[in-house]
């Protein structure tokens, strides 16, 4: 039994920062181990993604509202300890938290199950304290049972990047044999392209990314063509989701797809270094025939749940590259400098 005030190691973050300038934004520290209130269950994180969310928030695009705090949404933890009132999970049962950490629940959004775009939504990792700690606190309802075919690590990246990829591709309501753009081929992507391999066997899928390591990434993963975000694919295509930081590979993504077609913006935000780049928006060329934008706000529950079942289901496995607690800095940084394979994770003893 862990008592409220036992210390525990956490990785924190103290203020805002320009990972340009400053490599180090985390902090080891030594910090009190919540207990669970109301309606909440402890957990003893077991695995925890790293996600380019964090980059944001070290970086203000989505500031904390506080510091410190502790970064971490794709949390894979045990459950340590009920709460009072919690009484939908069970001692020692391994679940997984998302980006979702609470919404008010009694909203029309709330009450319609799209609590991602509830005006009380809090954020697991930035609006409370999240998993780069070998414990957190979390409401029960935003704990999801683990299938068991997942090892740790391969679960952690399912609950954010798993789950906004699956929303993703919901939002674009492609059909089976419509082709598929994938701007930036980082952890999302690489998802989609697992998904869209299993639930959508006959569409093409077409992948845009700088780096020529992510581009052969993606044809070993069965993408039919791969080339820069400013190359144009081979045909026009009915659907793109764009996974990546930037405005550049929003305009170019629109000159790929067909009349009717549809964009999907898959991100918190977007990074101000290139918001130039719209003054390239061209109507005629960009936007007319009657293309579609559309952002994905976050996640609901059931798109975790869903996408849990789907990779069960289907045999999705992420790429994973794992790192200790102590090397959630090298994690991020290489998150900021591009060096990604799949999706990286912190593994706790």
């Amino acid at each position: 039994m862990i008592t409220l005030g036992d210390a525990m190691k956490a990785m924190i973050l103290d203020s805002l920062c320009d990972l340009d300038q400053h490599t180090r934004p985390l902090t080891l520290a030594e910090i009190d181990t919540p207990g669970p209130g109301e309606g909440q269950v402890l957990l003893r994180v077991k695995a925890c993604g790293v996600c380019h969310t964090e980059l944001d928030e070290i970086e203000g695009r989505t500031p904390p509202p506080r510091f410190p705090v502790v970064l971490g949404h794709q949390v894979v933890g045990e459950v340590l300890e009920l709460g009072p009132g919690a009484a939908s999970l069970k001692l020692g049962e391994r679940v997984g938290v998302g980006w979702i950490f609470s919404s008010c629940g009694r909203c029309e959004y709330c009450r319609q199950g799209r609590e991602n775009l509830c005006p009380e939504f809090q954020a697991t990792g930035r609006d409370a304290d999240g998993g780069y700690a070998q414990y957190m606190t979390v409401p029960q309802e935003s704990a999801h049972p683990l299938p068991a075919a997942f090892s740790d690590a391969q679960a952690a990246p399912l609950l954010c990047a798993g789950a906004i990829g699956y929303r993703s591709l919901k939002l674009t309501g492609l059909r089976d044999g419509q082709a598929l753009g994938l701007t930036g081929f980082g952890a999302s992507a690489h998802l989609v392209l697992k998904m869209v391999r299993s639930s959508h066997p006959a569409s093409p899928v077409y992948v845009f990314a700088r780096s020529p390591q992510e581009r052969e990434f993606s044809r070993e993963l069965g993408a039919v063509w791969a080339g820069d975000t400013v190359d144009r694919a081979p045909q026009p295509l009915d659907a793109i989701i764009d996974t990546t930081p930037a405005w550049r590979p929003v305009v170019e993504a629109l000159a790929n797809l067909k009349p009717g077609g549809r964009l999907v913006i898959n991100a918190i935000r977007k990074e101000e270094r290139d918001k130039d780049a719209l003054l390239d928006l061209d109507y005629p060329g960009h936007l007319w025939m009657e293309k579609e934008i559309k952002s994905v706000a976050n996640v609901a529950h059931n798109d975790i749940a869903a996408c849990l079942q789907l990779a069960a289901q289907a045999g999705i496995r992420p790429e994973v590259q794992e790192y200790g607690l102590e090397e959630a800095n090298q994690a991020l940084l290489e998150l900021k400098q591009r060096k990604i394979r799949g999706a990286k994770v912190l593994r706790f003893a």
